[in-house]
């Protein structure tokens, strides 16, 4: 009775095998299922980058808001604005 039982252990064993097998080989399973979690891995560093330059953005914002030197600044630098009697030498 026991060498029927090792029969059917050794036999479920190697359909295990086969399913892991024909899972690795297809495009569609386990192979699939690694690229997908390089996915989700980039797209969830992405999103951080994202999500820190959206923090950023909205400091800024804030302080663009709040504090008119800080406008000025901005408007020097981003638009190129010289107040009325002002000399600009750009040094490149």
């Amino acid at each position: 009775m026991f060498q029927g039982r090792g029969k059917l252990w050794l036999a479920g064993g190697v359909f295990v095998v086969l399913l892991v097998g024909v899972s690795v080989m297809d495009g569609r399973g386990f192979r699939r299922y690694l690229r997908l979690q390089q996915d989700v891995q980039s797209l969830q560093e992405r999103n951080r980058g994202v999500a820190e330059q959206n923090a950023a953005l909205r400091l800024e914002v804030e302080r663009l808001k709040r504090d008119p030197r800080a406008l000025e600044r901005a408007v020097r630098e981003e638009l190129g604005y010289v107040k009325p009697g002002e000399i600009v030498i750009n040094v490149e």
